[in-house]
């Protein structure tokens, strides 16, 4: 794994990766690899939320840095302080999303798939010529 050089870019590509993602699972032709993409998901999510935490400690303490709005220091403050908010909240909703993803694993590694084999087709009843025209 690299290490980490510019947040902008990384975040641009896990965004890419997503959205790619996001077209792949449209449709699955192989349900066993659901497995592989929930645990995938569940690191991926565990990993956004410490991002969301990281992001928002930087706004935790706004008076070691020159923040203002509009030239406003307190402006600035505020706005800091909504920031770190949110971003600790949404860091926290992902953690719950994570637990939700992580029980979803342990469920779908209990099942198993396998080849699908149809039934012995069931002969149609055709309508005799006796009973006239059947549609």
């Amino acid at each position: 794994m690299s290490i980490p050089s510019n947040p902008a870019s990384d975040a641009d590509a896990a965004q890419q990766a997503l959205r790619a993602l996001a077209h792949a699972t449209r449709s699955i032709d192989d349900p066993s690899a659901i497995y592989a993409v929930l645990g995938s998901l569940s690191s991926a999510v565990a990993s956004l939320s410490q991002s969301l935490h990281q992001i928002a400690a930087c706004h935790d303490f706004p008076r070691s840095r020159a923040v203002r709005v509009d030239g406003d220091p307190r402006a600035g403050r505020a706005a800091a302080h909504q920031v770190s908010w949110e971003l600790h909240r949404a860091g926290e909703v992902l953690r719950h999303v994570g637990q939700a993803i992580d029980h979803a694993h342990e469920a779908e590694a209990t099942i198993e798939y396998g080849q699908h084999n149809p039934a012995t087709p069931i002969e149609m009843q055709r309508p005799s010529a006796e009973r006239g025209l059947g549609l």
